[in-house]
């Protein structure tokens, strides 16, 4: 959601463009979100499901990045902020060897 909003107002700033992939960076992820769903492939672990859905997290950051103008004006102060994104990857590997089919009896 927070792309969504980032490109309407980089819309209403008049950076059409920005706005533009901040969108295509949205819909992408709708669609990986979709389409990666682990009941669609059972027997794939959900490592791979994630990692489309993450690579577009972190190009989606680049793009706000990019949209706004600096890290800065993101929240990103240094490398530390990096660290704050270590949460967010849990799932890789708390869940990461698992698979859909694995519930299964």
């Amino acid at each position: 959601m927070w792309v969504v909003i980032l490109a309407i107002v980089a819309w209403v700033q008049g950076k059409t463009l920005h706005a533009a992939v901040g969108l295509a960076i949205a819909a992408a992820a709708v669609a990986s979100i979709v389409g990666f769903a682990p009941w669609r492939h059972p027997q794939a672990s959900y490592r791979s499901l994630l990692i489309p859905i993450y690579l577009l997290f972190f190009g989606a950051v680049a793009w706000g990045v990019w949209a706004l103008g600096s890290a800065r004006q993101m929240g990103i102060t240094g490398w530390w902020s990096a660290f704050l994104l270590l949460p967010l990857m849990l799932p890789l590997w708390v869940v990461g060897a698992k698979r859909w089919q694995d519930g299964e009896q």
